[in-house]
Order: C-alpha cells, then structure tokens, then sequence
C-alpha cells in the first residue's frame, strides 16, 4: 500500500460510489469466515463498512486477514462493489455497498479484549460491564455506538450554546480556577502553594463571584462555558468536577434571563436534535409546585396532580388525619402550614396488590412520613381496603371533591408539617409515574420555570435564617421592609429551569446594593468581619457603582445527559470519576512522594 492515510471515513461509501478505489483507516470491529470468504466490520466514530476479502485475494491478503483480531487498528485500500439489491444491509448505513479489500496493512495490534466493544445478547439487549471495569478501560468504552454518540451531541450542544449566545452579543471570558476559598454551601477542593507556605488556592464550585465582577467591569452580557468543582458526595447526576453553561446580564431582570435562557434551549435542541421546544415553558411557583407535584423540581411529563383532602379530618373519627387538617389554611407562611394530600390515581384499584401498597407506602416513609394511608373505588363506587371502612357511607362527597371514580386508588399522607406531606406523596407520584409508564410520548422533554421561591430557610440545629440559595441573591422589592421582621416570608428574585424531574438550572437576580448585602450578611449570622474576610472583595467592588444584574447557569452534563436519555452524568463525560470520587483509569486520587510533600509544606496525619 503506497499510503495508508484514509480516503474516506468508515461511514461515507455510498452506492453512487461503485467502483472506485479507497482507504479506508479504522478498528476490526467483528471479524467472520464463511466459505473462504473473509468479512470484517471496519468500524471508525463515522460508522462502520464491510469490508471483503475474497477467497482468490493474494496469499499476502488472505495471511493478513487471517492474523486479523478484534479491535486491530488497521488500514484498507480496496474497490468499492455495490451489493445487490437482496442483499443490502439496511441496518447499516453503508449496508448498499462493501469494500473488496486489495491491500490491509496493520497499524496496531489489540491485547485480548476485557469486554466486547458493543456487545448483545441474542435479543439485542445491549451486554454492559460493571461500571469500574468501563472506567477502568474507558478509552475501550468510549468506542461504544453509545458512548460515541453521546460525546458526538455534548460537542454540539456546546457549539451550539456558543454560536446561540455569541449570536445574542454575549462575550465568552474565562474566570480563574484557582480562587480565594468562600463559604458556597459544599466542601471546597483546596490546593496548597508552594511559594507561600500554610496558604491554599481553592478551586472554583462555580464563576459565581468573579461574574458579578465582569458586571461590575461593564461587560454586560458574558457566558462561559465552566468547569466547577464540589468535594460532596457523588450521586447519578453529581460528581467533583462538573461543567455549567454559565451566563450573567447587566441592566436586566428576571424576564429578559428567563427568554435568553429559552431561547438558547430552543436553539441547541433544534440543532442538535432537530427537536422543537415550545416558544415560553411553563411556570410555577415554589409553592405551587410542592402543592401540587410535592417538589421543587416536578417531572410534567405526566398530569397527576396531589390535592387537598383537609376536609376529610371532620368526616370520620380517623385519628391520623386530624394532625394533617389542624392548619389547613394556605395562606398561612409555609413553615407553619400543615398537610393532608391526597392522590386520586385513575383506573388502577384492580391492578394495585396490598403487596404493591405496601411498596409505595415504603417510599413515603422514606421521606419522612409517617405512612400512607389508602382505599379503593370499586366496581359499585363503594370503597374497599385499607382506611375505607373510616369512610364507608361518604362515598358520593369524597369522590366528588377528589375527582375519583370506580376503579380508582386514593392515597393519602397526612403529616403536622405542609412540607413534610408534600415531599413524601411527590415522591409516591413519582414511582407512580414510573410503576405505571404515565409519560406523555409526545412531551418528551418538559422544561417548566420554579420561580417565587422562599429566600430564607430557618435553621433549627443552629437556630438562626440562613439563604436558601446564595447571598448574593436579590430578595424581592416588595419584602426589603420586613427583611428583619419577618424573614420567613420573603420571596427571592430567583428561579430554576427545571427538565423531565432534573434541576437543570438555577439562577437570580444579584444585590448590587452594598447596604443590602450586609443586611443579609448579618440575617444569615454572617459577622462584618467574617462576610470582609469571605467576599470583601466583592462588596468592595459594589461600591463602584455596580450596576442591576442577574444570571443563570444551565448544567451541561445534566442537559446532555438528558437529551442522551441516561440516568448518569458518567455516561456523558469522556473521563469521570466513579460514585467513590475515584478514576479507575489513573487511578486518582492517589499519594504523592515525600519530597513534594516537603516541598508544599505539608505532612499527612495518619
């Protein structure tokens, strides 16, 4: 072979390409004999060509073939042979066409293989290693159709945030990764100096910080696209680095971020996906959206609303209801509220065992309820089961005002606290969701807004407010008056973008009123002193004449993760720790010698 750089990509031949000589450069991904007759799958990130060896190939080929092994990287020149209509292999997309090989020239061999690349078992059932095994040879993994497919549409979504938001007159600029270390609610990764002894950088959980700063510089739109590091533990959608669509504006407010960051949705998915998002998503107060799907991030791809069933208390003698009914009042601040929620779920009383109850009421203890009472709606429209024989003659009233029917399953928690209720039937609806496949096929991904959240969250251990997002949030105008008098009321400028029961992402409007922030340093137990030391350069800053800003930052992992239909970030990032924070690749973290120790200063306690 005069020379062995590809002509073609494994996943360009076409029909129209009948008789013409190429190279083609790639991996043996299946490799067969039939009848003197050599066939290799040649598999590169562009698809995958059959490629030929004939039985009267010279002695030289029909060698070379045979030594061939899976995962061989190797090189083909041969002549592109259309095949026959009856033959054309339509779950390939070169399946018009092989290649008859006249020269293979072997670039690399391959070890024995730890697992097959793209294995099935005889059912099509994709065959996936244990994850540690995938990490370990994660180069192996990451040639996978899957793993392709899914670095292939992050490396679009990212241009295409990137062309959408330069589009918009956003300028990308980087902010550092090595930071002053700053009380941001997780553990911060701290990396120590060499040239100034006892002092450590610490490594950014986000730009939060240095982009109000940018705001402050007057460079009124930036993005960029950051790396972000949390020391907390690692869960499906979690681990210690991560990146985020980051994005702040300057002269703006709540709306003009929410339809930028629509409009860049609607963009990377029309792109990527050649998919269609509706021009406004939905919206939901903090307190709607635990009121009626108990949580702050609500998968709507399915309708089942909880309700209120306070009216219950007073129709029997039902003891464990009266707790929940005892300050049914909505009006009330949310950490006085109390809660009795219902479900209604359609048509499923003949389906649901006691055993299946059982399960779900499992589930709502795991979230902190004390059980999960039930009944069902027969045939007749009596109720049967569970805490029916408490209601047995209020059939017509109950159905009436729960929306209930024959055949339907009502489910209850009743708990003192509203929020404690909420939470423990949103996570009963969600199994639901998932026990009885209730998507919608058609709302496929199901973006909705959670805005109007409490700004304060009171600590009990601590026994003092602190800020349920961070300090540097603008509280609503219209609370700024009773910010000190009644905290527990006040509503932030904030919101999440919430995808398919993910946050997706969070963001505020920013104080850039100095006065205001050391209002709300000194609510959250921040000293002067500890709020200079931690973020004086910031507060500094604001006294320069910081103008109104806002932003938000969209996880990209998360998003492509969920455009990628996984349940795991790890399945999205080319090189990810595992769920103990660790790469079993390069097998990091891992010790260093004693003179780099010295060197940094540093001794390790055993």
């Amino acid at each position: 072979m005069e020379q062995i750089k590809r002509t073609h990509t494994c996943g360009d031949l076409r029909k129209s390409d009948d008789g013409k000589t190429v190279i083609l450069n790639g991996w043996v991904h299946r490799i067969r004999e039939h009848g003197g007759i050599t066939f290799i799958n040649l598999r590169d990130r562009y698809g995958i060509t059959q490629v030929v060896v004939d039985s009267d190939a010279t002695s030289s080929l029909l060698d070379t073939a045979k030594a061939l092994r899976m995962e061989f990287c190797i090189a083909v020149e041969g002549i592109v042979r259309a095949r026959p209509d009856s033959m054309i292999n339509k779950d390939m997309t070169t399946g018009e066409i092989e290649l008859v090989a006249k020269d293979i020239e072997i670039l690399s061999k391959s070890d024995v293989l730890p697992f097959m690349i793209d294995e099935v078992q005889k059912d099509g059932t994709p065959v996936i290693p244990n994850e540690d095994l995938r990490l370990k040879y994660r180069y192996l993994d990451l040639r996978t159709s899957k793993m392709q497919h899914n670095i292939i549409l992050r490396s679009k979504v990212a241009f295409a945030t990137r062309e959408y938001l330069t589009e918009q007159g956003f300028l990308e600029i980087e902010t550092p990764t090595f930071i002053k270390s700053t009380p941001e609610g997780a553990r911060d990764y701290l990396v120590p100096s060499r040239v100034h002894p006892g002092t450590f950088y610490s490594l950014p959980q986000s730009p939060q910080l240095y982009k109000q700063i940018l705001m402050v510089s007057g460079f009124d739109k930036y993005f960029q696209i950051a790396r972000c590091y949390r020391d907390e533990d690692a869960r499906g959608d979690r681990q210690p680095e991560f990146t985020q669509i980051d994005m702040e504006l300057s002269f703006t407010n709540r709306e003009e971020v929410l339809s930028v960051t629509e409009g860049m949705m609607q963009h990377i998915f029309k792109k990527t996906l050649n998919y269609d998002l509706p021009a406004k998503f939905d919206r939901l107060s903090w307190t709607e959206a635990f009121d009626l799907y108990g949580s702050d991030k609500p998968d709507l791809r399915f309708d089942l609303k909880m309700q209120d069933a306070a009216f219950m208390a007073d129709l029997s003698d039902f003891v464990a209801f009266k707790a929940g009914a005892a300050n049914a009042d909505s009006s009330l601040p949310r950490h006085k509220r109390s809660g009795l929620k219902a479900l209604v779920v359609k048509n499923v009383a003949d389906k649901y065992s006691r055993k299946m109850i059982e399960a779900l009421e499992s589930k709502a203890k795991l979230y902190k309820a004390k059980g999960l009472a039930w009944m069902k709606v027969n045939q007749e429209g009596i109720f049967e089961g569970g805490i029916s024989k408490f209601y047995a003659g209020k059939e017509a009233e109950i159905c009436e005002k729960l929306g209930a029917e024959k055949n339907d399953l009502l489910l209850f928690v009743s708990d003192e606290k509203w929020q404690t209720a909420c939470v423990a039937m949103g996570a009963v609806r969600s199994q639901l969701g998932k026990d009885l496949n209730l998507y919608n096929k058609e709302d496929e991904f199901h973006f909705v807004w959670i805005i109007d959240f409490p700004y304060f969250a009171f600590n009990e251990e601590e026994n003092h407010w602190e800020t349920e997002h961070h300090m540097f949030t603008l509280p609503q105008k219209q609370y700024w008056d009773t910010l000190e008098s009644d905290p527990g009321n006040v509503k932030g400028d904030l919101y999440d973008l919430v995808l398919n029961g993910y946050e997706l992402a969070s963001g505020s409007m920013r104080i850039n009123d100095p006065e205001l922030q050391q209002r709300i340093f000194k609510i959250s137990g921040f000293s002067q002193e500890r709020a200079d030391k931690a973020f004086g350069f910031l507060v500094n800053a604001f006294k320069y004449g910081a103008p109104p800003h806002g932003g938000i930052a969209p996880g990209l992992d998360r998003l492509v993760m969920l455009m990628c239909h996984e349940e795991s970030i790890h399945e999205v990032i080319a090189f990810p720790k595992n769920n103990m924070a660790i790469s079993p690749m390069d097998e990091c973290p891992a010790p260093v010698d004693e003179k780099q120790l010295e060197e940094l200063h540093l001794i390790i306690k055993e």
